[in-house]
């Protein structure tokens, strides 16, 4: 295989020779691909006549983007994987194979627009483009592809996009096999009655095993792969033939053109000068330019100013029509995305449907952290300004001004998960050039006060100590790994309160678990403790179960005998001096002597259950006497004791952003 990557046309040479590929040389294929490339061209130099006219007008036909197409000769689908499982990259290849991008234009990671997606590897935003491509049959076909994010914070993105088509692309790594994410994506692709068309990625690995995967996803999610193809994104290798199965099995979209205007929105952003940008889908009847629609769950009316498809940028339609089965983009002066939420249904006003399509479950924050800017005095504004622009691209950022007695002035913040917040917070901290302290990520939780009200809070500083019948949220936690490191699994999962739901084998040497887990245990560094104790070769994906009862605590740290709001967390009774003792010894390594004894304590409600101390900074009041009666000394250092005692009483200890900051990073 080479050892660098090859030149676009041998993407094409490499899909035609794909079983003999993996084993020639570079300069091997190189040659060939010379010899055919000859052969074929002194071929067209001698054909002419109606082979050229037909060959001419499919060129015109693929390059008219202006004219609405036949449904029955459209395929809308998704790409959906594990992460790294190479869906990007097959991603491009296609636009490549179907020469959708030019050459010179064409980038790795295409569809991925920002800058962190194409830092990290990962896909964080859907992003939808058009394919045209002529089939074995004789026929052009229109592909409309959704690509997907991987990871398990965007998996709301995911369902979004499968909402969106017929059919999807279920990539599966050959090496690594059916992983928990696979299985999750799965399950969202049958409850939107989608076909699914198995692919084996990354055949060109020494350590691939298309078997057995084969025989895994047969097993474990009950989809016949004996026909799946065998693919190398990589090398292009199998490009064509996948082309072919979205073809022939995904099928064309359902729906009347004379029917009224139904078309469900799927995603959208806002355009400082255009107003929000609308993506649809046309599930029933046309979208002119000029149309009077009206969004059914707001109820909100606007015209229609542009109507348009994604190659993969914006392109205006001159023709002003989208119709049925159709993707797109409209822009009708809309000022905020709370007038077309993503999963409502556009009409006409005129000859409007009876029914609004099955939308979207909003998306629900799961993680919630502070965000407070390093001078809160004078950012404190800009981070309000940065938040709500962000939010109009991200509907799933909510966020609410709060204050803190150590960082100040800032907003609770709600995110999908971990890898959210990271994002958002790399956002900021690039597009806006904001410096942020951050406080503990937590959950919300439910509890009961004395009088029996139910309440439900994000920030544990605000709930009251009186508090009782804690409920926190529990996630369905699904790990695959090797069998070898079942009982690492099993322990770890244990110590963090996970209960085993289920074990079974997905084929040989590899065993899925099904966890009942707390949210608040997953959100730590659990997922690398994962990846540790499987050496790499783990996997996990989890989602939202209920609500249970916990044994659950308040745990405030108070500092010179004064609470700080920020360090307070709730935790199991069973790890709250545990936990209460780390925060106590990092505060000591980072608080400076004063001139006064600082204690520490941590606390549950007003019992102390662990406690230490910094020592006073003390001046040597004994030094200038030289002998002399004892009673002197004494009463010197009597004097000093008191005027201690009278700084312990006035003092107060203020936490440095510094100290907060790795106390948070001690925590989680």
């Amino acid at each position: 295989m080479p050892g660098r990557s090859l030149p676009p046309k041998l993407y094409f040479y490499a899909v035609r020779n794909a079983k003999k590929f993996c084993l020639k040389t570079y300069g091997e294929v190189l040659k060939s691909f010379r010899v055919q490339t000859n052969s074929a061209a002194s071929i067209s130099s001698n054909s002419k006549g109606s082979t050229t006219a037909s060959s001419n007008s499919q060129s015109n036909n693929e390059l008219d983007n202006n004219k609405p197409v036949d449904k029955e000769f459209i395929r809308n689908f998704s790409i959906i994987a594990h992460v790294d499982h190479g869906k990007s990259t097959l991603a491009d290849r296609l636009l490549q194979f179907t020469g959708t991008v030019a050459p010179e234009k064409f980038r790795d990671q295409y569809l991925d627009n920002m800058d962190i997606e194409r830092e990290r590897g990962i896909t964080i935003k859907m992003r939808a483009t058009r394919l045209w491509y002529r089939a074995k049959d004789g026929n052009c076909y229109l592909l409309n592809l959704i690509d997907t994010p991987g990871h398990v914070d965007f998996s709301y993105e995911v369902s979004r996009s499968l909402a969106a088509v017929e059919g999807c692309l279920l990539v599966v790594d050959a090496s690594q096999g059916v992983q928990a994410q696979t299985i999750a994506n799965v399950d969202l692709a049958l409850e939107n009655d989608l076909e699914i068309v198995p692919v084996l990625n990354k055949v060109d690995l020494p350590t691939a095993e298309p078997d057995r995967v084969c025989q895994e996803i047969s097993q474990v999610i009950g989809i016949d792969a004996t026909r799946a193809v065998r693919a190398s994104a990589k090398y292009g290798i199998g490009v064509e033939e996948i082309l072919e199965e979205i073809v022939h099995l995904i099928p064309p979209p359902k729906g009347q053109v004379e029917a009224p205007l139904q078309a469900l929105i799927f995603d959208s952003y806002f355009d400082t000068y255009r107003g929000v940008v609308v993506f649809i889908r046309v599930k029933n009847g046309e979208i002119r330019t000029g149309m009077r629609v009206k969004f059914m769950t707001t109820g909100v009316e606007h015209i229609v100013e542009q109507v348009g498809i994604l190659t993969p940028e914006e392109v205006v339609r001159t023709s002003g029509v989208l119709s049925c089965g159709e993707v797109g983009f409209i822009k009708a002066g809309i000022k905020s995305l709370h007038d077309a939420p993503v999963g409502d249904t556009i009409t006409c006003c005129d000859n409007p449907c009876k029914e609004p399509l099955r939308g979207y479950k909003p998306a629900k924050s799961m993680v919630f952290c502070g965000l407070y800017p390093a001078d809160s005095s004078t950012l404190f504004e800009n981070l309000r300004a940065a938040l709500e622009k962000l939010s109009l691209n991200d509907s799933s950022i909510s966020f609410q001004p709060e204050s803190s007695s150590v960082l100040g002035k800032g907003f609770r913040v709600g995110f999908l998960g971990m890898l959210h917040m990271e994002v958002v917070k790399e956002r900021l901290k690039r597009e806006y050039e904001l410096e942020l302290l951050t406080s503990a990520p937590s959950v919300v939780y439910k509890f009961r006060n004395l009088q029996g009200e139910y309440f439900m809070e994000s920030n544990p500083s605000k709930i009251p100590n009186d508090a009782r019948h804690f409920e926190e949220p529990f996630v369905k936690l699904d790990i695959v790994c090797p069998d070898q490191y079942n009982g690492a699994i099993l322990e770890l999962c244990q110590s963090h309160r996970g209960s085993l739901e289920d074990m079974r084998y997905v084929s040989n040497g590899r065993i899925l678990f099904k966890f009942l887990i707390p949210l608040a245990e997953v959100l730590t560094n659990f997922y690398d403790q994962v990846k540790s104790r499987t050496r790499g070769f783990g996997s996990m994906d989890y989602e939202f179960h209920s609500y249970r009862p916990s044994d659950l605590v308040k745990l405030d740290i108070a500092v010179a005998g004064d609470i700080v709001e920020g360090l307070s967390c709730v935790v199991h009774r069973d790890q709250a001096y545990t936990k209460g003792r780390e925060i106590i010894e990092k505060l000591k390594e980072y608080i400076p002597r004063h001139q006064f004894k600082v204690v520490l304590q941590a606390m549950i409600g007003s019992k102390v259950i662990a406690s230490d101390y910094i020592q006073a900074l003390r001046k040597d009041v004994l030094a200038k006497c030289y002998g002399g009666d004892i009673s002197r000394k004494k009463k010197l250092l009597e004097r000093q004791k008191e005027g201690k005692e009278k700084l312990r009483q006035l003092g107060k200890v203020r936490l440095s952003p510094e100290a907060f900051a790795a106390v948070v990073a001690q925590k989680f």
